[in-house]
């Protein structure tokens, strides 16, 4: 952290001032050539272009930056979150820093406890995360896990890494690992306030009831799908929020994917995007770019039609809690990137504008380490552990 840091009962302004809708951008850093030359970005390119990413999302004056979790290639975004969270954490001072999935499936939960508190700490609490199964069926065998178990992996493994930051003492018993007894998670959640957890999915009904369950978060991905899908799973999560007696379903915690190509003029944007997106892993060869975007949230074109696009999302889906767009994808070279970013900074006041245009005051502002911390009160930086034996780490609390 940098030595101008503010201490974290004055966390930066993005976490003090309110923000009822969180902007942002999420990568999922893979590393794809280039169409239109035929050039690949080295794996160490792809890094640090994304940490140049992260600082300029910052720069232009977004509130959250994502990363992906993964663990193959061509992918490059970090196996382990927290080391890249970390880094950025000690070159940025106010944006909130995320994942945009981190595999509670085949991780183990007792390290995403510790891993993920320990960064909560050097980040001054600005840390979430969002959970998901991934999109690699390989990557459930390579951590010893089967595929097939993977809504019961989502669900169990939750359930203890939610017990772990909430409980001082764990004892719990599962399917899927070893048992805990008299387990202490550390460090403990800064403020005893653990990261804010949005549960993502795309398809799976389990996981809005497993986000409605536990009154967190649900992110829905919708970059591939049709926007009535889309509010089809919210529209779900929500009355299953009010059903387990979290509030209203208005008062459900709700974030949406998005992506983007701008040019001032809508014309230039479709050609000079087109081959990205025809020779593109994630989309490519399949829908004309033509269809694609009639049926999905991909706008290209102007920076007035993706404002447009953009803020008609909360048609389907009521209002909502943040928005990330996905922008360094199929190829496109950092320079056209960071110019995507510059016009993305130009449109950000009339975007949240518009968001806040209708919106009634009672709808639950996007949450952030402070806002939880003032809504729990005060609490206490007492140590309030004594050390166990060093043969089983229990001990005598009477």
């Amino acid at each position: 952290m940098s030595t101008d840091a503010q201490p974290h009962a004055d966390t930066a302004s993005a976490n003090a001032s309110r923000v009822p809708v969180q902007i942002g951008i999420f990568s999922i850093g893979d590393v794809t050539t280039d169409p239109t030359t035929g050039r690949t970005p080295t794996e160490h390119e792809r890094i640090k272009n994304t940490v140049a990413l992260a600082r300029k999302a910052e720069e232009i004056g977004l509130d959250v930056f994502a990363t992906g979790e993964h663990h193959n290639p061509p992918f490059v975004a970090p196996a382990n979150p927290p080391v890249l969270m970390a880094h950025l954490a000690a070159m940025t001072q106010r944006i909130i820093l995320s994942t945009a999935t981190t595999l509670i499936t085949t991780n183990d939960p007792v390290r995403l406890a510790e891993d993920y508190a320990y960064v909560q700490h050097l980040a001054e609490g600005r840390i979430d995360l969002m959970l998901g199964r991934g999109n690699t069926g390989p990557v459930y065998p390579w951590f010893g896990r089967d595929i097939r178990d993977g809504i019961k992996l989502a669900i169990e493994n939750y359930d203890l890494l939610h017990q772990l930051w909430r409980n001082d003492v764990v004892n719990w018993n599962g399917q899927f690992r070893t048992p805990l007894q008299s387990f202490t998670s550390t460090p403990r959640p800064l403020d005893d306030i653990p990261p804010f957890v949005w549960h993502g999915s795309i398809r799976s009904p389990e996981i809005p009831e497993q986000a409605a369950y536990y009154g967190d978060g649900f992110f829905h991905n919708n970059i591939f799908w049709t926007m009535d899908h889309t509010q089809r799973m919210i529209e779900r999560y929500r009355v299953r929020y009010a059903h387990y007696g979290h509030g209203r379903p208005e008062d459900a915690i709700v974030g949406l994917g998005g992506q983007f190509f701008m040019r001032k003029n809508s014309q230039d944007a479709i050609r000079e995007f087109r081959p990205y997106f025809d020779h593109a892993p994630v989309y490519g060869h399949g829908p004309s770019l033509e269809e694609f975007t009639s049926a999905t949230p991909l706008t290209v074109g102007s920076p007035q039609q993706v404002i447009e696009e953009t803020l008609s999302f909360k048609d389907h889906v009521g209002h909502y809690q943040r928005q990330l767009f996905l922008v360094d994808h199929a190829g496109l070279p950092l320079k056209t990137v960071m110019e995507q970013m510059d016009l993305l900074g130009e449109i950000l006041p009339d975007l949240r504008k518009g968001f806040a245009e209708g919106r009634p005051a009672d709808i639950p502002d996007a949450p952030t380490h402070r806002s939880l911390l003032a809504a729990r009160g005060e609490h206490s930086d007492e140590y309030r552990f004594t050390p166990g034996d060093e043969v089983t780490g229990t001990s005598d609390r009477n």
